[in-house]
């Protein structure tokens, strides 16, 4: 069980055709509707969104949040009209020190959020023609990228997380600034295996964003920090925000820090690898900024970043997985609700949880940053933003009839989903074998999604409102199910950059957790009832009447055994350790893995040993038959650990995970 467990808390870290969406200039932790608006006739009139009301609901909303969460501080700004209307910050930046967070003075950690800021580069040197959105990436490129599928990956592809790549951990985060490599060095040895063909299925990639950055650096010949401080950053008067690690000395004393919850310890800055992807420091005063130059269509007072028609194109969807749900824009994401049209990101380090949503068509953008994940296991952010957008945007569902064959709807979904957003051929794939969703029918005639829930942790009940879209019963979440370009069913929620695909039988999590721990099982018996044995045959003075070959073998058997058990052990402690140590996800942990791979392969080779052990049991007749029995149970669970590391490629020596 402990391996289990081990896994499924690093597991954390949600078809469309073949064809492509079109270029908008040829003819473009969420879950929200899609921009075909529906506006309901019984919205109850809304308070109006001054400084006075927002303040008055923060305020009784956000201490509460850190209290019941046990969150350190939060910091929050709310823009509308090109003008900020609420900067504050709440709780501490140092618990120890009780340094309260400020919003023009705290550094919090975005995240994610800091891949708009890549991608706005981007389309700054799209508009200046020096990068083609549609073609090959390796015409920007100093290294190679193998074609698993003989396509090749453009820049809207990284833009929209279609490029197929499979998930990437190691060095993801480094533990010391001196072990951040150049992005030259980490790009190449780093390179995940494309899993999906291009362009085919959304898989939320860390490795792709950090590749446009780089990109962008070699476009410009320009480091990719001095790229942004001098186009973004200095255009828009933001100079408490960086994407420089360690920060500079100016900004050093600015950084909150961070926890896990406020009742721990700090965890000290965060040294992010793939630095454009989510290093950005900064603070909520210039989030202001950044949004209201985003609602402007890349305007901010005097500066323009972009041009309105790249800024258009940027806002626009490249990327849908079907109609009825969000879509993915050119890096931004549809987070659309209460009727209204809302992009934005949400961002996670290992401490710092935020989210940014600009509603588009009423001109207001929210940003709302947390230094600790708290109880609530980051959830604060999304619940904030929910109840700002229900208190000052009020919306009621519009009635919808289930379709007439609902119920065979229901039946095509019901299984097991995981997630497009995982990794598959490499050590760090088991992860994938306990992170399953479980697609349910309920007896209302409505269905349930695994790990879908409401605040309150209650699963959420989805009623059919179109074939195959459904919809949260009293809410606005969605889910849809349609056929991917492999005929199989997938799940589609209302985050675009990621798709549920149907469990293949020999991946089903269920039976491998019951083949992995049943052969754990036996291992364990094999080796405590060896010392047991031996003291109830002295107590009844019973001496063990054994061939000497035979005895021979069994000694070596119970080595497997202990072999096996080590092995899984050892590697779940890896997986488990590693979610609060980063040094176990580095390149410099890697001899050691190899060492515990090295335990696994003499485990591997020993089932040919257990093998020939019961083949000679079975030939001896002098053995009990219960103990021939049990030499059989001991190779079908040799039989069952071979099976599961090779299943989930845990002996895998190319350790690019």
């Amino acid at each position: 069980m402990a391996f289990c467990s081990a896994v499924v808390a690093a597991a954390r870290p949600p078809a469309r055709s073949t064809q492509r969406a079109q270029h908008p200039r040829e003819m473009r932790h969420a879950r929200r509707p899609e921009r075909r608006l529906e506006h309901s006739k019984a919205a109850p009139a809304a308070p109006k969104l001054t400084q006075e009301d927002l303040e008055t609901f923060l305020d009784g909303f956000v201490p509460m949040q850190l209290e019941r969460d046990d969150i350190a501080g939060a910091v929050i700004c709310v823009v509308k009209d090109g003008k900020v209307v609420l900067e504050k910050g709440y709780g501490f930046a140092d618990m120890q020190k009780r340094t309260p967070v400020t919003p023009d003075a705290t550094l919090f950690r975005p995240g994610s959020i800091s891949k708009t800021f890549t991608w706005t580069a981007v389309m700054q040197l799209e508009e200046q023609g020096k990068i083609n959105l549609d073609r090959n990436i390796e015409n920007y490129l100093d290294f190679k990228i193998r074609p698993w599928f003989g396509v090749p990956i453009t820049m809207k592809d990284l833009m929209t997380h279609t490029p197929g790549f499979e998930e990437s951990y190691k060095d993801l985060f480094v533990g010391n600034a001196s072990d951040l490599e150049p992005l030259i060095v980490y790009l190449p040895t780093h390179l995940p295996r494309e899993i999906f063909p291009p362009g085919t299925t959304p898989a939320y990639s860390n490795y792709g964003a950090a590749l446009a950055g780089y990109i962008v650096q070699r476009i410009s010949d320009m480091p990719f920090d001095d790229y942004v401080e001098k186009n973004i950053l200095q255009p828009l008067g933001m100079n408490h925000s960086t994407f420089r690690q360690p920060l500079p000395a100016n900004l050093a004393p600015l950084m909150s820090q961070g926890y896990d919850r406020a009742s721990g310890k700090p965890k000290g800055f965060e040294y992010v690898q793939a630095w454009p992807a989510g290093s950005l420091s900064t603070t909520a005063d210039d989030m202001s900024r950044w949004m209201i130059a985003q609602l402007q269509n890349g305007k901010y007072e005097k500066a323009q970043i972009l041009q309105p028609e790249t800024a258009e194109l940027m806002h626009s969807r490249a990327w849908t997985n079907m109609p009825g749900l969000n879509g993915g824009d050119y890096g931004f994401y549809e987070m659309s609700r209460n009727g209204q049209r809302v992009i934005g990101h949400g961002g996670d380090t290992q401490w710092f949880h935020s989210l940014m949503g600009l509603m588009l068509d009423a001109n207001v953008g929210f940003f709302v940053s947390y230094n600790s994940a708290g109880k609530g296991q980051d959830s604060a952010p999304e619940a904030l933003w929910e109840h700002f957008v229900d208190r000052y945007f009020p919306y009621t569902p519009p009635a919808a009839e289930r379709p007439q064959n609902s119920g065979e709807d229901i039946r095509k979904v019901v299984g097991k989903y995981w997630s497009s957003r995982r990794s598959q051929t490499n050590i760090m794939a088991v992860a994938a074998a306990f992170d399953q969703p479980k697609v349910t029918a309920n007896s209302d005639g409505t269905i349930s999604v695994g790990g879908m829930t409401d605040f309150a942790g209650n699963p959420e009940h989805f009623e059919e409102i179109a074939p195959m879209l459904f919809r949260e019963v009293h809410g606005q979440d969605r889910v849809g199910f349609f056929r991917g370009v492999d005929g199989r069913m997938r799940l589609a929620t209302d985050f675009p950059f990621r798709v549920g695909q149907r469990v293949p039988p020999l991946k089903d999590g269920s039976a491998n957790f019951i083949v992995i721990e049943s052969a754990m099982a036996i291992f364990l018996l094999m080796l405590v009832f060896w010392p047991l044995a031996a003291i109830l045959r002295h107590h009844y003075g019973k001496r063990l009447e054994l061939a000497k070959q035979y005895r021979i073998l069994r000694g070596w058997v119970r080595f497997v055994c202990a072999v096996d058990l080590a092995f899984l052990t050892l590697f779940a402690e890896w997986v488990s350790l590693a979610q609060n140590n980063l040094a176990l996800l580095s390149s410099s942990f890697g001899g050691k893995l190899h060492a515990l791979q090295a335990l696994g392969v003499v485990g591997v080779a020993g089932a040919g040993l257990v093998l020939y052990h019961c083949i000679y049991s079975w030939g001896t007749r002098s053995l009990w038959i219960w103990t021939r029995i049990w030499n059989t149970l001991l190779l079908l669970a040799c039989a069952g650990y071979v099976f599961f590391v090779f299943n989930w490629h845990m002996l895998n020596f190319h350790l690019n995970y």
